[in-house]
Formats: C-alpha cells, structure tokens, sequence
C-alpha cells in the first residue's frame, strides 16, 4: 500500500542526511512501526509522505503509483495522516472537526451527506469520543485532542492510516485503547503505519517493525527479531534488557540503571 524505496533526505546545511536508503512497505491488512531514538529519521518519513519534505533519491509509493504524480486530495482519499503536532487557526466544535475528515471526498459540485454523517459517526464511535463532540476544541486536554484528531483520520475512510506519535498525552487506558483500535483497522484490512517511542506497546501489537538509526535502517522485521538487547544498545545507547512479557509473551525491553553506555 505504502512503500518507501530507497529514500534519501537532506536539510540543508544539515552535517548528514536526515534519512539514507530507506526501504520498507506498509502493507495492507498489518500494523507496520517505525521505532528509533530522537532525530533518528521517524518524522521526516511521515513529511515526506505528505509532500512537505523533498526526496534527494529515491521514491514514495502509494498503491503503486509515485507519491511526486499524486496532487493532495488524492493522498487524502487514499491516505489519512495523524502528523505529531497540530493546532487549529480557530477553534471548532468536536463534531465539526471531525467532518474535515470528509473534505477529500467532496468537490464543489458533489457531497455525499447521508455518507459523510455516517462515516463521522462511525469514526467518533470508535474512536470513542462520544462524550467530547459538543466540546470545543480549545477547551480538550491533551489526551483528548489526539483521541480527536485520530477519530478526524478515520473519518477520511482511507485505505492506509499513518500516525506520528498518536500516544502522546494518553494515559494507559487510553494508550491501551488506541493500539487495540489500530490492531483491529490493520486486522480490518487496511494499512496501519505508525511512529511510536513506545516499543514495549508496538512488540505487542505490530506486524512489522522498522527500527531507524541515524537516518539508516537498524533492522526490520518481526518485531520478536527486531527486539534484541544488543541491537537495542547500540541503537539508544543505553543497557537494556530484553525479556518476555508474561501475558502474551511479547518482548519487553527494561532499561537498566547504571549510566549510560556509548553508542557503537
């Protein structure tokens, strides 16, 4: 659905490539997680899906076709982005924002409403925020704005859902929550890729992990294969300890006190 092929990024002035050489698929029907200490590339991917970082080499593929000959609402029907920060140029009530979900779908001349109330419906029933659409949004916390934003993502009905750190702000019910929902969209059918720090939640419920270093690709495979203790080390620089989460079996990475070590 998604595929990255050997993408290279530069800044400029920058002293090396943001991300070099990356390759790796977001396939339909699997939850696919970038994982990687800070600037280590994560976030540049999501921009350069969204056309907001130029690629030096290489290419973006969306169902097959060039990301670079796709204009936005084209990305929007077929792709609906939770990018990490966001904050409206004016405040909305709940239920409306997460009507601009539908805008990929409408034009000038064709809108769909009887489609448009159900799709919000749905995606504020799953994304379980009932309890929030006659809120504004100036006045949700932090957690609550991104259960909001992800519900506006499903709202677009696109067939790949892509989210930049979408636990950021949530407790541990709603962390819970958010990944058992994104499980079952992947599960559903659709491609589910997301960046996330929290390795322990993504070991549990990704089919694939790509974990990034410096710009480069670490390793990548079954998150049971990426989750090694020396891999792990030299990647976050920093002792750990890979074990087996007792409830599912799982592996869980446990940072161990005692200093930190140099990355090699």
């Amino acid at each position: 659905m998604i595929a990255f092929e050997g993408v290279r990024i530069a800044w400029a002035g920058a002293g090396r490539d943001a991300v070099r050489d990356v390759s790796f698929e977001a396939r339909r029907g699997a939850m696919t997680a970038i994982a990687g200490p800070n600037g280590a590339g994560k976030s540049t991917l999501v921009r350069a899906l969204l056309g907001r970082a130029a690629l030096a080499a290489g290419r973006i593929l969306v169902d097959g076709a060039d990301r670079v000959a796709l204009d936005a609402p084209a990305v929007a029907r077929r792709v609906a982005v939770v990018t990490q920060r966001e904050e409206p140029a004016f405040p909305l009530a709940v239920r409306e924002y997460v009507a601009l979900g539908r805008f990929p779908h409408q034009t000038l001349w064709r809108r769909d409403v009887g489609a448009d109330a159900r799709a919000v419906a749905a995606a504020i029933d799953r994304a379980g925020i009932g309890d929030l659409v006659e809120r504004r949004t100036d006045t949700l916390s932090g957690g609550e704005w991104q259960r909001v934003r992800v519900a506006r993502a499903l709202a677009q009905e696109a067939d790949a859902l892509v989210l930049d750190e979408p636990t950021a702000f949530l407790d541990i019910a709603h962390e819970m929550a958010l990944f058992e929902l994104l499980h079952a969209i992947a599960a559903g059918g659709q491609a589910v890729l997301l960046v996330s720090h929290q390795l322990n939640l993504v070991a549990r419920f990704a089919d694939h992990l790509v974990l990034l270093h410096e710009g480069l690709v670490a390793a990548a495979g079954d998150p049971g294969m990426v989750m090694d203790a020396g891999t792990l080390e030299r990647v976050y620089g920093w002792p750990v300890v890979v074990t087996r989460d007792p409830a599912v079996g799982a592996p869980t990475l446990v940072p161990l006190r005692g200093g930190r070590r140099s990355a090699t």
